[in-house]
């Protein structure tokens, strides 16, 4: 029988919201589509989707099968937003793809939107909630990460590129906190 919950549904996406973080992510999300041209909006958020949904499934098992823990991944992930940062703040380029023809896959879907932090939420909010309601709590999520990325163009527009530099160095330094917290919460837990 499906529980569905509104109070629920509003609970997990309102977290599941500030852990994806699209909004923050723009001046990413800008600076991708600035150096490979093009940004695949659909591809995207069907991918970090169909990602979230598979791993909220089989994701505690699929990191036991290789031997790897909730905290390792969620260190690792904290090293990728770490990094995602100081591109932000310093304006320098540490991701490199030999020739990106878009920025859909890596690293838009994955790891920006269904990073580490993602699924490490996904894995505790599916011990305290029904899975249908985190289903559609994500699924409410793509649909704004999709009317984002579609919108990225005309947010740029609107900020200028004075405006968006303020704006990455901000978020950037707000990711760089994310990534330590992050880190912090899950370094103890490899030791254990």
């Amino acid at each position: 029988m499906l529980e569905i919950d509104f109070k629920e549904i509003i609970t997990v996406s309102m977290v599941l919201f500030a852990v994806i973080d699209i909004v923050g992510s723009i001046p990413i999300i800008v600076n991708l589509r600035a150096k490979v041209g093009h940004i695949e909006s659909e591809k995207a958020s069907i991918v970090a989707g169909a990602i979230m949904i598979v791993f909220l499934f089989v994701g505690e098992g699929l990191l036991n099968l290789i031997g790897i823990d909730v905290h390792s991944f969620a260190v690792a992930g904290s090293f990728v937003l770490f990094f995602l940062a100081l591109e932000m703040i310093l304006g320098i380029r540490i991701y490199r793809d030999e020739e990106p023809g878009s920025a859909s896959i890596v690293p838009l879907a994955f790891p920006l939107i269904a990073g580490a932090g993602t699924m490490t939420t996904l894995l505790s909010l599916r011990s305290q909630f029904h899975t249908i309601n985190i289903i559609i709590a994500i699924l409410l999520n793509i649909i704004l990460v999709y009317i984002v990325l579609k919108s990225s163009k005309k947010i740029e527009n609107l900020l200028g590129e004075n405006g968006l530099g303020v704006v990455r160095k901000t978020f950037g330094v707000i990711l760089l906190a994310i990534a330590v917290k992050l880190f912090a919460a899950n370094v103890k837990g490899l030791f254990v």
